[in-house]
């Protein structure tokens, strides 16, 4: 039994194909302007890198900002919902949830059953967000990808005070200006988005078994500071985390057509 889960995001577009809860195929797409545009590229993408037949998918739920954009989507469900399920799916040890987007964060706390039962977001500001990061990995004259690596080579971050993006951006610029170490500043980045987090967890029951999805969660250096300010280590998901939200879209659908609730991810 195929189903299958779109995510549309504001930076990103990603789709995941199951077959009987085993993913099959999955794609990540830059999102473009429409949301409904993106859903059909990346699902066609995922469809023909997995040598799929449309046809045979059963079910499609979609999420993330475009999910009522999606007209192929036989349902849909929030992100906050999906990333849950999605992280519950890869590893059923896991009961909070730190999803850092393009534009927002968020802390969801879920049962033993992959539901919420809780949560916190911060939609207010793209400050600690994906976009930030770009941001200030432009200041900083560096790649993207390569902003965390860079900041693991400081031992001491240069604390950076402002909680707006833009003005984290000239506070940025006015530390290179002051020949601070680039890495230094990187950790600070970093360690900016820890707090922000901690400080979203502070209003959210964290139960152990905390892990990150989003774009975000490929950023070594920002983990690692997740980890210092919560105070664990956190746990490994089985799938790439920028897929969580697709992923447990495709679980939805799966259990739309099959009735199940409840008992496990699938």
């Amino acid at each position: 039994m195929r189903t299958a889960g779109i995510d549309v995001g504001s930076l990103t577009a990603k789709a995941v194909v199951m077959d009987d809860g085993r993913i099959v195929a999955s794609s990540l797409i830059p999102a473009g302007p429409d949301p409904a545009q993106s859903a059909d590229s990346v699902i066609r993408r995922c469809l023909k890198d997995g040598g799929i037949p449309a046809a045979p998918v059963q079910c499609c739920c979609g999420t993330g900002y475009g999910r009522l954009t999606i007209p192929f989507a036989d349902l849909n469900m929030s992100e906050i919902s999906c990333h849950g399920m999605g992280a519950f799916w890869s590893n059923g040890e896991i009961r909070t949830i730190v999803d850092i987007g393009g534009q927002d964060c968020k802390v969801v706390a879920i049962n033993d059953e992959g539901m919420v039962t809780d949560f916190v977001m911060n939609d207010k500001c793209a400050a600690g967000t994906g976009r930030s990061l770009e941001i200030l990995a432009r200041t900083l004259g560096v790649p993207l990808e390569e902003l965390g690596e860079l900041a693991l080579k400081s031992r001491r971050p240069t604390a950076l005070t402002n909680k707006c993006s833009v003005f984290m951006e000239i506070e940025v610029i006015e530390l290179l200006c002051r020949k601070k170490r680039p890495a230094a500043i990187a950790h600070g980045i970093a360690d900016a988005v820890a707090r922000r987090v901690a400080a979203l967890a502070g209003t959210v029951p964290v139960a152990k078994g905390v892990c990150v999805t989003g774009g975000v969660a490929k950023n070594r250096a920002v983990v690692r500071c997740i980890e210092k300010r919560l105070g664990s280590a956190l746990s490994p998901l089985g799938i790439d985390p920028q897929l969580a939200g697709a992923a447990g879209a495709a679980v939805y659908a799966f259990r739309s057509i099959t009735g199940k609730t409840g008992g496990g991810p699938l």
